[in-house]
């Protein structure tokens, strides 16, 4: 092999070496951050709602079956419109619960398995009876469009 031909491969082994090292020590993106940090909510009267939701001037039709179904099932607990209420059960209109960090599926496995305590101080839920999964995905979508009207996407 002549000079220029070693030197010519040289030139690409040492430039795909110095690609390869760039690439593996690129610096990662900032992953986004979610603020896990519950409000504080020692100004809040016990059982009173921990948010304030303003409501959608109008529901799709599967959030309104949704609706139903958290009035019937989940708002003793979660509150009026998911607001929470103080001591009792997390507000679900909350950054918390914001898609990117509990998807829909996350509301479904939390109703059929129950959840144990790791954001909020109120205690673990327990897992719900008599909602199927799709009465849940009904519920997390009056959820989202409420969230969405809050500002929560």
């Amino acid at each position: 092999m002549s000079k220029s031909a070693l030197a010519i491969l040289a030139f690409f082994i040492v430039g795909g070496g110095l690609a390869i090292w760039g690439a593996m020590n690129k610096p990662q993106a900032a992953l986004p951050t979610h603020s896990m940090t519950p409000p504080d909510t020692s100004g809040i009267a016990q059982g009173d709602p921990i948010a304030e939701v303003a409501l959608p001037a109008a529901l799709s039709s599967d959030a309104q079956i949704g609706k139903r179904a958290f009035e019937a099932k989940c708002a003793r607990c979660h509150g009026a419109n998911a607001a929470g209420q103080n001591g009792i059960a997390p507000p679900l209109v909350h950054k918390i619960y914001e898609p990117n960090h509990h998807s829909d599926m996350a509301f479904v496995m939390a109703a059929r398995n129950g959840v144990q305590s790791h954001h909020w101080d109120f205690g673990n839920m327990p897992p719900l009876e008599g909602l199927t999964d799709a009465d849940v995905k009904y519920i997390a979508r009056y959820v989202r469009e409420l969230q969405r009207e809050n500002g929560i996407q």
